[in-house]
C-alpha cells in the first residue's frame, strides 16, 4: 500500500518526517499554488479595513483587522511548518492542502460580516469566518494523525498538536453558538489565540521538537512576504488611478508611482538584508520567537496597503477622512514593520548593535516627517516619498556601513 518516500505516483508515503539537514531544500510548487490563496484572503482584510478607515472608524477597522489577519496567517504559519517537517506529497497530502486552500476562501468570504457586525455593536457575526478556519485546521488535524500513526519517534508531540488544535476548535465554534456581545467575545477570541500560540510551543518543548527543515522555513516567510507586499503594489496602483481620474496624467500621479512602489521595493531589501536561515540552522528554538513575530510583519504589510487604499479615496474625495489621516493610516502600519523587523533580527541573532538603533530612528524620523509635511499642506504624493524615505534610510545605512556589522553579527551567531 505504502510506497518509498518522493515516489513519482504520488501514491500514499509513510509520514516519518523529512531530513531536517537536507541539501537545496526549496519550496514545492504545491506550496507556491497554496501561497496564492492568501492573496485573495490579505486583499479582502485590506479591502475592509480601508473601508472602515475611511469612514473614521478607526476601532472596527483594527478590530476586524486583527481578528481576520490572525485567522489566515496562524492559518498558513501552522501548515508551513508541519509542510516543513512532514511534506510526503502524496495524494494525502495534497488533498489536505486542498482542504485548507478552500478554508481560507472560506474565511475570506466571512470577512465581511465581521468587519460589518464589529459596527453594528451587538455581537460579532463569526460564522463563515470560524468555519472557513475549522476546515483548515481539521485538514491540519488530519495531517497530524497521520504523523502521529508514521511517525513513533515523534507521536507524542504529534499527539500534542492534536489536543491543542482540537480544543481550540471546539471553542471557536462554541462562540458562534453562544453570540455573545462583542466585547465578551474579543475577550474569549484573545484566549483562544494565545491557547492557538501555545500548542506549538508546549508541544515541542514538551515532547521533543519536528524536523522542520531551517533554510526551507526562512524560504517559505520569505515567499509570504513577496506575496503580502502585492498589498501594497495593488494600493499604489489605487493611488495611482485616483489621482489620474482627478487629475489626469500629472507630475502627482508619477510621484506617487514612485513612491509607493520604492516603499514596497524598500521593504523588501530591508527584509532580505539578514539570511535568517543559516542562524535558524545554529539556533533552532529561536524559530519560535522568530516564526511568531512574523505575524506582526505580515500584517503590518497588509496593513501597508491599506493605507494606501484610504489614500486613494481621500484623493478621490470619496473618504470621511483627511490627507493627514490617510498618511498616518500608511505610516504607522509602516512603523509598525520597522519595529518588529528590527525586534526579529535582535531576538533572532541575540545581539545589540547600536548602528541599528540609529538606522531605526533615522525611518521614524522620515516618518514622522511624512506626517508633518501633508498637515502644513503637502501633497500626498510627496508625504509618500517621505514614507519611502524610511526604509531607504535602512538599505542606504546597511549598504554603506551596516553591512559590515551585519556579517560579523552573523559570523558570532552561526559558530
Amino acid at each position: 500500500m505504502y510506497l518509498p518516500a518522493m515516489s513519482l505516483s504520488h501514491r500514499l508515503t509513510r509520514m516519518t518526517g523529512r531530513d531536517p539537514h537536507q541539501a537545496h531544500r526549496a519550496a514545492t510548487p504545491l506550496e507556491l499554488l497554496f501561497d496564492l490563496v492568501f492573496v485573495v484572503a490579505f486583499s479582502q482584510i485590506g479591502s475592509q479595513t480601508a473601508h472602515y478607515l475611511e469612514l473614521g472608524h478607526v476601532s472596527t477597522a483594527v478590530i476586524g483587522f486583527a481578528v481576520g489577519t490572525f485567522a489566515v496567517t496562524w492559518a498558513w504559519i501552522n501548515y508551513s511548518w508541519l509542510a516543513s517537517a512532514y511534506d510526503t506529497d502524496d495524494i494525502f497530502f495534497r488533498v489536505a492542502t486542498l482542504v485548507v486552500m478552500v478554508g481560507v476562501l472560506i474565511v475570506a468570504l466571512g470577512v465581511p460580516d465581521v468587519f460589518h457586525s464589529i459596527e453594528e455593536g451587538h455581537h460579532v457575526d463569526n460564522t463563515v469566518v470560524v468555519a472557513g478556519y475549522v476546515v483548515m485546521r481539521v485538514a491540519t488535524v488530519a495531517l497530524w494523525i497521520r504523523a502521529a500513526r508514521h511517525d513513533e519517534a515523534r507521536r507524542k508531540t504529534a499527539l500534542a498538536y492534536i489536543v491543542n488544535i482540537s480544543i481550540a476548535q471546539l471553542g471557536w465554534i462554541a462562540l458562534i453558538f453562544l453570540s455573545l456581545p462583542v466585547g465578551i467575545t474579543l475577550v474569549f477570541t484573545t484566549i483562544l489565540m494565545l491557547l492557538e500560540l501555545a500548542g506549538p510551543l508546549f508541544a515541542e518543548k514538551r515532547f521533543g521538537a519536528t524536523p522542520w527543515h531551517p533554510h526551507h522555513i526562512a524560504e517559505r516567510y520569505g515567499l509570504l512576504i513577496i506575496i503580502t507586499l502585492g498589498e501594497v503594489i495593488l494600493g499604489t496602483i489605487l493611488a495611482i488611478s485616483a489621482v489620474i481620474e482627478e487629475q489626469g496624467w500629472s507630475l502627482e500621479a508619477g510621484i506617487i508611482a514612485f513612491g509607493g512602489t520604492a516603499l514596497a521595493f524598500g521593504m523588501w531589501w530591508n527584509y532580505f538584508v539578514i539570511p535568517f536561515g543559516d542562524v535558524l540552522e545554529r539556533h533552532r528554538w529561536r524559530g519560535f520567537p522568530w516564526g511568531y513575530l512574523h505575524l506582526f510583519i505580515f500584517g503590518s504589510l497588509v496593513a501597508v496597503g491599506a493605507g494606501l487604499h484610504v489614500a486613494a479615496n481621500v484623493i478621490s474625495h470619496h473618504a470621511h477622512v483627511d490627507a493627514t489621516f490617510a498618511v498616518l493610516s500608511i505610516a504607522i502600519p509602516v512603523l509598525v514593520y520597522l519595529t518588529f523587523l528590527f525586534g526579529t533580527y535582535a531576538v533572532t541573532v541575540m545581539q545589540f548593535d547600536p548602528f541599528n538603533i540609529y538606522l531605526y530612528l533615522g525611518s521614524v524620523a522620515a516618518l514622522a516627517a511624512s506626517v508633518v509635511a501633508v498637515s502644513l499642506g503637502a501633497s500626498l504624493g510627496t508625504a509618500l516619498l517621505l514614507i519611502a524615505c524610511a526604509p531607504a534610510v535602512v538599505v542606504v545605512g546597511y549598504e554603506t556601513v551596516g553591512w559590515r556589522h551585519g556579517e560579523q553579527i552573523i559570523q558570532r551567531a552561526t559558530r
